[in-house]
């Protein structure tokens, strides 16, 4: 009877709900990117720039909350990058999700912190200012609108906020408390009410604009009020990391899984932790952290189990996997790529713009038929480089901002293949820009002959609207390198030529111009009207082509290919003779009595 009772007890344990994830940010003493510094425990799921820092000392503290005065803090203040922690989804009853944060700062509203559901984020927990120089926190469900509470909180003080989402009804409720209460409130600070049936398997901190500066600690996702409020006394298991689905970098030979267990001492016979990889045989009585011995290409799939008296009590599994590095021979390759694979790019690419003015390690390259812009936070390319100078054998993951393709290195390079390369801009009008930009994209480029629409002086970080000289066709020319001598320089009130580097941002297209000399106003001074001169026939099918204008005089006429390369230098006085040119797009500049133009021509 007595072994009876005995199993009925550990089987009700291995049922129970109970606490499901404690986070207290207690990484070490090494300050740096909470995902790294979390060995993949905390994942990058949207943006790159300004990530989630981790903080090694000191942590927020309440009297009496399980998880205070434990390691350090997370550290918020940036716009871009938004971090998940997973764990095994929850799909009925209530879940709850709390934590410790201190604000410093607040704007006019946004969510901070929320639940991860697949495919999207639900119970968004969020703060603006009061008006007065106060905090009122807020949540929200499936909508972008955060239902606030009225109450006013102070900055710079800690509060603990416990949020909550009921799978069956869908509710979210929101307290904020400033001290530990043993019972869940009967009236929340606010609530919301969202879709039903939702599986709850992630916490996220999110960063964006309007969103409050704050510190974050004691994180615990739970299935009760009291799970949260206090330690359980149900021995258990957790996979501290990797997180669930990592992806690792090729290279990397092994992977350690490191897990903690909960009331249980493992010093006494029968209580363990074995762990099984994949089909292999499985591996008893194990500490962390574990390491997996893996190569590229590999999947893992990983079960901790946790014995007490030999009997499994808890089970966790993880996955993860080693990339591949996929060989490609050329940027156009690379940009037909999949997002977050890795590639090893075995042609030349020459740089044409190194950005200085922020610490990202910013630097645009292309080949003879495409570009993209290497994205190095890391500062990973640490062998010297220059404008001009060619790379063979760049290695990293292809990722994605604002729509911009990026590469982001994983390995240095020796060093420049080439030096002192020119590259040519490519002559593009602002209809192709506009409508063909993802062609151009972080390739230097030459806009023709357009017109701003603004007066007064360059500035940086700034739009501006351009129309083709006597024409419709409109694009953006945006000014985005603040630390070049362009800024502060007069906005042309003639027609220009804009040499500068084909972008992007969420689908329009832009050229980015580097220097003064980038607004190009020579070769489109005093342009001819149009009843001066005409070139026909246009397309062109035969060996000449007509140049006409009112003065009939000789005219200086160049003509350049598609990649910016001088095809054609001569002088006439009406008839050009093009038979030496193949079919496909070319620019034609114009130049008589001083005045200059330029015009496409297509040869059929």
């Amino acid at each position: 009877m007595k072994n009876y009772f005995l199993l009925v007890a550990l089987l009700i344990s291995s049922l129970s709900f109970g606490q499901v994830l404690e986070e207290n940010f207690d990484y070490g003493m090494t300050n740096g990117d909470l995902t790294a510094a979390s060995g993949g425990a905390w994942a990058q799921h949207s943006g790159s720039a300004d990530p989630v820092q981790y903080v090694a000392t000191p942590s927020l503290t309440m009297t009496g909350y399980p998880s205070s005065g434990i390691g350090g803090h997370a550290s918020v203040s940036g716009t871009s990058q938004d971090v998940n922690r997973s764990f095994t989804g929850i799909s009925s009853g209530t879940v709850y999700g709390s934590a410790l944060v201190n604000l410093s700062a607040v704007g006019s509203g946004n969510y901070f912190l929320h639940f991860n559901i697949a495919g999207g984020f639900t119970t968004r927990v969020g703060a603006r200012d009061d008006g007065s120089g106060g905090v009122q926190f807020g949540i929200e469900t499936d909508s972008s609108t955060l239902v606030y509470g009225t109450t006013s909180y102070a900055l710079n003080t800690t509060y603990l906020l416990v949020f909550s989402y009921e799978v069956s009804t869908g509710v979210s409720n929101l307290h904020v408390l400033s001290a530990v209460t043993a019972t869940e409130p009967a009236m929340p600070e606010t609530t919301n009410t969202g879709a039903t049936g939702r599986t709850i398997s992630a916490i996220a901190i999110r960063q964006s604009s309007n969103i409050p500066t704050f510190l974050i600690d004691g994180v615990r996702v739970a299935e009760s009020w009291n799970e949260i409020m206090n330690n359980s006394t149900v021995p258990s298991l957790s996979i501290v990391t990797p997180a669930n689905n990592a992806l690792f970098d090729p290279g990397t030979s092994n992977v350690d899984i490191t897990f903690t267990t909960q009331n249980i001492d493992l010093m006494v016979a029968g209580n363990q932790v074995n762990i099984t990889v994949d089909a292999n045989p499985t591996d008893a009585d194990v500490s962390s952290p574990y390491s997996i011995t893996t190569m590229d290409g590999g999947i893992y799939g990983v079960t901790v189990e946790l014995l007490e008296n030999n009997i499994v009590i808890d089970t966790k599994t993880v996955a993860f996997s080693v990339s591949n590095i996929t060989q490609v021979n050329n940027i156009t390759e690379l940009r037909a790529g999949t997002l977050g694979g890795f590639y090893e790019l075995n042609g030349e690419a020459l740089i044409s713009y190194i950005v200085t003015e922020n610490t990202r390690n910013q630097k645009y390259i292309q080949d003879a038929d495409a570009g993209i812009l290497i994205d190095d936070t890391a500062g990973t390319l640490s062998a010297p480089l220059n404008i001009g100078d060619g790379i063979i054998g760049l290695q990293g993951q292809l990722s994605q901002f604002g729509g911009v393709l990026q590469f982001v290195p994983s390995a240095n390079v020796p060093g420049a293949s080439s030096t002192g390369n020119t590259i040519n801009p490519l002559f593009v009008t602002a209809n192709e820009l506009a409508t063909n930009g993802e062609s151009y994209e972080s390739r230097l480029i030459r806009v023709l002959n357009v017109e701003f629409s603004d007066v007064g002086m360059f500035a940086d970080n700034t739009n501006y609207t351009v129309t083709t000289s006597g024409g419709t066709d409109t694009t953006v020319c945006r000014v985005s390198f603040g630390d070049e001598d362009l800024i502060g320089t007069t906005i042309p009130a003639v027609p220009a030529d804009i040499i500068g580097l084909g972008g992007e941002f969420n689908g329009t297209y832009q050229v980015l111009p580097r220097y003064a000399s980038d607004i190009d106003t020579t070769l489109s001074t005093e342009e001819f009207g149009t009843t001066e001169f005409s070139m026909y026939p246009n397309p062109a099918t035969g060996n000449t082509i007509t140049i006409a204008s009112a003065s009939n005089n000789t005219k200086d006429v160049q003509v350049y290919s598609i990649l910016g390369k001088q095809v054609i230098n001569t002088t006439i006085t009406n008839t050009l003779n093009i038979a030496d040119l193949q079919s496909g797009v070319y620019v034609v500049k114009i130049t008589n009595n001083g005045k200059s133009t330029t015009k496409k021509l297509v040869i059929k």
